[in-house]
């Protein structure tokens, strides 16, 4: 059985989206529209959830479960 990797709020996006790609179309419905670009590498999935008017624990549920 895999073992199931969760998303911590000090994760970065990048980091993020290596472990569950499958989370970039709930974040681009959040309005996080540059995955790919370099702010994606060195912001934190907390920072831009603060950053686009989101509570950073409401996005991590939501990101976990998918």
């Amino acid at each position: 059985m895999a073992e199931k990797k969760e998303i911590g709020k000090d994760m970065t996006i990048a980091e993020a989206l290596k472990l569950k790609p499958q989370i970039a179309d709930i974040l681009m419905s959040k309005g996080m529209h540059c995955l790919g670009c370099v702010i994606a590498h060195g912001e934190t999935i907390a920072q831009a959830a603060e950053v686009h008017g989101l509570e950073p624990d409401q996005l991590l549920k939501e990101i976990n479960e998918a």
